[in-house]
């Protein structure tokens, strides 16, 4: 008996789960047309006579009880079957390249499949994510909405204007892309690049890098393991729908529909779900499989660069998350998204090079060729990934608008930090105003500020009120903080609540998008991130950073200070040139304690003068 050994092995085995996979497949359709079945003999029988008679009311009345399940069961089968085909699997939002922009890269990645001796991928995308991995897009839904359409690109991907780019046209290899692909002969997948790594790896690592992922294109065109892979997403989207529909209508739906939808959906998709647990191990088993056949493909294929790329992998990972968390979100936030998040992404990890002892060493990479010089046009596609960013982690419009445009870098300390800082230091000083005048102590003479007008903007009178003692039963022992912090959650959530209807009220919200007008598609619908990075901030949190807000309006205003931008931290504030990064203890001894001394010291320290009036938006 020969061992098989190798990727031979690992494909085997994955054909072997895909074929119990199919087997799944084939007993409940089986199963489905077993009553049928069971009608047909018993017709059959009545009409030669070899089983009961016709006269016979026992056999009769049982020949129409069977007939009339037959029909029934067939009729649910046809139902279930035809949500499971015309679902639409979820599909990862990316940004097309066209081989005309990228003629190197495809070069590259062709040249990979190769050497791997597999079918190179059928097309390239980005993803904002540090991440790469093949996608099947060859599912009958996707191919029917593609013909429908007479698009010649990925139909969740219709590429949207990008400033300095050409208009959308057909690509070179578009055929290959959005045609229906021969019976028999599946389409190969889509890769799909995680666009940090183009700016940050060198080509040579992300070759190496990469083969693993092509490689795996080779199982993934087997008919038995595409047919498995396309039954199981089927079911998958199959549930989901079914968990739509079976929801409330908000329309003005029949009395009839809305009775018969819920219970219809709720066996469409009870049996989805059947199948699919029936289907899990295997399925996993045969994605397990493949895995372990195009890694064992890969090991001939730069296998000791392939070590160093995995390194780089996890610096990638930690810059890029930092990039997102401290830089971009607070940008987001204030109706601006970076549009260079690719090239400062570089720029972090080259500062986390230069603060981390573990990273040492890495940077003296950067004189090699980097991997986005595979683009003809960097910049656009830099710009077009940092917008779908900021729609997944974010929420924000799909389209630049007036409320939300994009900033450089160079721009981002004037434009994003200093505008943050002035907004909340407004917000805060307008809830004091607000605070003040519904809380005046009994009996107590109104203070001559207010005799002409709202109290200044005073850094003063924001440390004064969070060291008070307790005016009322509001106020606790710590001067009114709490008080002042759900105040701040409250009219945070408002005016974000009102940013997202004026969002969804945009032509974005209403035109008809990649999908048809469908729901579920990330552009056109579900403001809310996708993938959130952080949860809602607390009132504490809230009022610590509108305090330090107001302290870095003070500086700014009588100190000299300036502001800045600190690659892996985000908004900075700059005291003679220099980032000064010892402030929030000061500002959370003031919040969580109402104790002003490391503040005042640090006041005085830095040069700032509390009782200035401060310069808000």
């Amino acid at each position: 008996m020969r061992t098989v050994a190798g990727p031979e092995a690992g494909a085997l085995a994955a054909r072997a789960r895909a074929l119990a996979v199919l087997r799944i497949r084939s007993t409940a359709l089986a199963v489905a047309l077993l009553p049928a079945a069971a009608a047909v003999v018993l017709l059959a029988g009545s009409a030669t006579g070899s089983i009961g008679g016709s006269q016979d009311e026992g056999w009769t009345a049982l020949r129409w009880v069977v007939t009339g399940g037959a029909l029934v069961v067939l009729l649910l089968a046809a139902a279930v079957a035809a949500v499971v085909v015309r679902a639409r699997p979820a599909l990862t939002p990316t940004v097309p390249i066209d081989e005309e922009t990228a003629p190197d890269l495809y070069q590259l990645v062709r040249d990979l499949a190769e050497r791997l001796e597999v079918p190179a991928p059928s097309a390239i995308a980005l993803t904002p994510d540090c991440d790469s991995w093949l996608e099947d897009r060859t599912h009958p839904a996707h191919t029917h909405r593609r013909a429908r359409r007479d698009r010649g690109a990925l139909a969740v991907e219709e590429p949207r204007p990008v400033r300095g780019t050409r208009g959308p046209g057909p690509a070179a290899g578009a055929d290959r892309v959005v045609d229906r692909p021969e019976r028999g002969a599946p389409q190969a997948p889509v890769l799909v690049i995680g666009s940090p790594f183009l700016w940050w790896m060198r080509v040579a690592e992300l070759r190496a890098l990469l083969a693993p992922v092509v490689a795996g294109t080779g199982p993934s065109v087997h008919p038995d393991i595409a047919s498995a892979r396309r039954f199981v997403r089927g079911l998958d989207a199959a549930v989901a729908v079914a968990a739509r529909g079976g929801e409330p209508s908000s329309g003005p739906a029949p009395a009839l529909v809305a009775v018969v939808r819920r219970p219809a959906f709720g066996f469409v998709g009870w049996v989805a779900r059947l199948l699919l647990r029936g289907c899990r191990d295997h399925a996993a088993e045969m994605e397990r499989a493949v895995a372990a056949a195009a890694s064992e493909r890969a090991q001939t294929v730069d296998y000791g660069l392939r070590i160093v790329a995995q390194e780089q992998v996890g610096l990638a990972y930690a810059g890029w998350d930092r990039l997102l968390t401290r830089v971009a979100l607070p940008a987001w936030r204030m109706g601006r998204w970076p549009s260079r998040l690719d090239a400062g992404v570089v720029s972090a990890l080259t500062e986390l090079s230069r603060r981390d002892r573990l990273a040492e060493g890495f940077t003296s990479r950067l004189s090699e060729r980097p991997a986005c010089d595979l683009l003809e046009e960097p910049g656009a596609m830099d710009e077009a990934t940092s917008l779908l960013a900021a729609r997944l982690f974010h929420g924000g419009p799909p389209e630049p608008g007036p409320d939300w445009s994009p900033v450089d870098w160079g721009a981002y300390p004037e434009e994003v930090v200093d505008r943050k800082w002035r907004q909340e230091a407004a917000r805060l000083n307008r809830l004091l105003d607000e605070c003040d005048d519904v809380q005046e102590p009994v009996g107590a003479a109104p203070a001559p500020a207010r005799a002409s007008g709202p109290a200044p903007a005073t850094l003063a009178r924001v440390i004064d009120r969070l060291t008070a003692a307790p005016a009322g039963p509001a106020d606790s022992t710590d001067g009114g903080a709490p008080r002042l912090a759900a105040r701040l959650s409250v009219e945070v959530a408002r005016e974000e609540a009102a940013a997202t209807r004026a969002h969804g009220q945009g032509p974005a919200a209403g035109a008809e998008g990649p999908a048809g007008g469908s729901g579920g598609d990330p552009w056109i619908d579900g403001f809310a991130p996708a993938f959130p990075l952080q949860p809602p901030r607390t009132g504490r949190e809230l009022l610590a950073d509108h305090v330090t807000a107001m302290v870095c309006c003070a500086a700014v205003d009588t100190a000299g200070a300036a502001p800045g931008l600190d690659w892996l931290d985000g908004p900075a504030l700059l005291v003679g040139g220099r980032r000064r990064a010892d402030l929030a203890h000061p500002v959370l001894s003031l919040v969580e304690d109402g104790d002003d001394g490391p503040l005042r010291a640090w006041l005085g320290e830095v040069g700032v003068r509390p009782e200035k009036p401060v310069r808000l938006v």
